[in-house]
Order: structure tokens, then C-alpha cells, then sequence
């Protein structure tokens, strides 16, 4: 039996979701969180083989909360579900720990599909994602390309960025992240640097390029 966590803000998508998973025979699901940080904490806890996660939620988005999930070891895998096929998003989740990728309007028996792979130890993508983007995400970091300065931050100056982006002031920013101001200004200067970007609409630009923000949120 396939133990999977969902974890996705949205009260009724949730259900939609956990109601294909329950049809199949080979799957339970012994979860819902309804954010990247309680996904984390619950995937600890819980231990499913997989975690079928949206990308764009409150606290830590899908990647970041995969990267949070291997760096503690734990054994479970990582589906990510988006409403976007960009591709540097999709390599943004792989190299975040994902096994899968499905576009949302794609799940349907494609989620049974990517859980299965995925607690197979499989790489599965959607359908809907071209098979050039394929084959670029697939392409070992730094083959052909220089890694972007996205790819030096932080996470916690990821986070800083995407609450930054949001339009939150370093005030609300470090209630939220439960550090000092000082420490939120240390992170935005360093990061300002880090991305040559000192101004608002360069944040929220990088921001939405790499899947912290969206326009729908």
C-alpha cells in the first residue's frame, strides 16, 4: 500500500484530490497539510512514501518544502502539481527533489501514474510538458549552462524573497519567519547582491520567474 501525504492550500482541491487516491487500491492517504511548513513537519511525523504537493502556497512553496523533506532524509518522494509547464520551473522542482511534475488541469489518472513512479523511485512528468523541456530538465545542472544566481540563495533568503515579493514589510517578514528585523535586512541585502537586483519590480520579477509568486495569488 502506497502511504501518501497531500498537501495543498485550497479546501475543495484538496478533497478532489484525496478522492482519486482513495479509488485506487494500492493507495491511502494519511494526510493533508495545507502549506509547505505543515507538509514538512507532517511528512517527519508521518513518513509517507509520497508527498503530492502544490507549488505555490503559503509559508514554503512546493520546492521549497522538497528541499526541506530530503534534507532530512526522510524516505518519501515528492509529486509536485502546477498550473504552469515553464520550464524553468520544472527544473526549478526537480533540482528540488521532486520525482514528478503534473500540470493541475492533468490530474486525473496522471496522478496514479506520477505516485506510483514516484514511490518506484521514477522521475515522472506531465504529459502536457514537452518533450524539449524534457529533455533540458533532465540535462545535469551545469552541462551546458552557468547556474543562475537564483541558485545561490539561501532558503531562508528564498523565503525572504518570496515574502519580500508579496509586498511585506521587514517587520511582517520577521514575525513570519520568527527572527529579528536585523536579521530579515541581513538576508534582502545579501540577497539583493547575490541577484544584482535593488529594486521592487526586479524582486517580484525573479520572484515569479522561479515559482515563489504567482499573478493569480
Amino acid at each position: 500500500m502506497i502511504r501518501v501525504l497531500i498537501v495543498e492550500d485550497h479546501h475543495l482541491v484538496r478533497q478532489g484530490i484525496r478522492a482519486l487516491l482513495e479509488k485506487a487500491e494500492d493507495m491511502q492517504v494519511v494526510g493533508e497539510a495545507r502549506d509547505g511548513q505543515e507538509a514538512v513537519e507532517l511528512a517527519e511525523r508521518l513518513t509517507p512514501d509520497v508527498v503530492v504537493m502544490d507549488l505555490s502556497m503559503p509559508r514554503l512553496n512546493g520546492n521549497q518544502a522538497a528541499e526541506r523533506i530530503r534534507a532530512l532524509r526522510l524516505p518519501s518522494q515528492v509529486v509536485i502539481l502546477s498550473m504552469y509547464s515553464d520550464e524553468m520551473l520544472v527544473r526549478q522542482a526537480l533540482r528540488s527533489g521532486a520525482k514528478g511534475y503534473l500540470l493541475k488541469h492533468s490530474v486525473t489518472e496522471e496522478l496514479l501514474l506520477a505516485v506510483r513512479a514516484a514511490c518506484r523511485g521514477e522521475t515522472f512528468l506531465s504529459s502536457a510538458v514537452s518533450g524539449q523541456i524534457v529533455a533540458n530538465v533532465l540535462t545535469p545542472p551545469g552541462a551546458a549552462t552557468e547556474a543562475e544566481p537564483f541558485d545561490r540563495l539561501s532558503a531562508r533568503e528564498q523565503q525572504v524573497l518570496k515574502l519580500v515579493a508579496e509586498g511585506r514589510t521587514n517587520n511582517a517578514i520577521a514575525q513570519i519567519m520568527n527572527v529579528s528585523v536585523k536579521t530579515v535586512e541581513k538576508h534582502r541585502s545579501s540577497l539583493m547582491q547575490k541577484l544584482d537586483v535593488h529594486d521592487m519590480a526586479g524582486l517580484i520579477k525573479i520572484a515569479m520567474k522561479h515559482g515563489l509568486i504567482f499573478m493569480d495569488e
